[in-house]
């Protein structure tokens, strides 16, 4: 009986704004001032414009090459520290949480003196003798993933210390008596049942990555364009929250459709293994 309100109050709290943007989406902007007239005008001028098609495209492989590359340096990770029992593991576990210690900004200004063109990394090849202009790092996709990365990369190594724990080492151990190199063994004993974990921390990091406003304004230095960032400006700076709206709901959506195909795939995988 308690729950019925303080549900109530949550499914308000966070469904309202979201039916206010969508309705928004649907009506047209004059002069700074909202039109509520039904009108399909937002979104036809969003498909209609290569520009922000391309943006949106742009956005989603920013977002599927983080997923990937957490998820490449986050397994080793999460199976050291679902297998270790050095007394060093706390330390560890310190070390992959600390991104989420520290404020999103004070991250990327750290990255920022990194990969600058005067920044260590240049100094450091330029200083040695290995380069004799700096490597662009910065303000192209590569900087703004390298941070995405480092930022996200907790959740994808969480995700999957939590089923990997679970995991039966002598199923592994079977796996290798009866012949199977470790390699094998991995790719179909462990992998296959690990794919629970690998999907939450998927979703996780991907969901975060296309939503990312921060990283992609200082990284990127406009030059690199996601969604996000056309979004903040349509509604702050142009004012016009109509298609900003619309911005934002295409993103959403298409989200939504991603993510629940990712999760059919998975559970016909986890089926197949079953």
């Amino acid at each position: 009986m308690l729950l019925g309100p303080l549900v109530l109050l949550l499914v308000v709290f966070f469904s309202a704004p979201l039916v206010l943007m969508l309705g928004i989406s649907f009506t047209r902007e004059s002069f700074g001032q909202i039109s509520w007239q039904p009108t399909l005008l937002q979104y036809t001028r969003f498909f209609s414009d290569s520009f922000y098609l391309g943006v949106l495209w742009d956005t989603l492989v920013l977002g599927a090459i983080t997923t990937a590359a957490a998820l490449l340096m986050g397994y080793p990770l999460a199976w050291h520290l679902a297998r270790t029992t050095s007394r060093w593991k706390p330390v560890l576990l310190v070390f992959v949480l600390s991104p989420l210690l520290v404020g999103i900004v004070i991250r990327c200004y750290g990255w920022m003196i990194l990969l600058a063109d005067r920044g260590l990394v240049n100094a450091m090849l330029i200083d040695g003798g290995w380069r004799a202009k700096p490597l662009p790092l910065m303000y192209n996709r590569f900087g703004v993933t390298v941070a995405l990365v480092h930022v996200f990369l907790p959740f994808m190594v969480l995700s999957l210390t939590g089923v990997l724990k679970r995991l039966d080492p002598h199923l592994l151990e079977a796996a290798m008596t009866l012949g199977a190199s470790p390699f094998r063994a991995f790719l179909e004993v462990t992998l296959p049942l690990s794919l629970p974990g690998i999907l939450a921390g998927s979703l996780l990091v991907f969901s975060l990555a296309i939503s990312s406003f921060v990283v992609p304004i200082l990284l990127g230095g406009f030059k690199v364009q996601v969604l996000p960032m056309i979004i903040y400006e349509q509604m702050l700076s142009v004012f016009d929250w109509p298609f900003g709206a619309a911005n934002a709901f295409v993103l959403l959506v298409l989200s939504v459709i991603l993510i629940a195909l990712y999760i059919r795939a998975t559970e016909r995988a986890l089926r197949g293994i079953r």
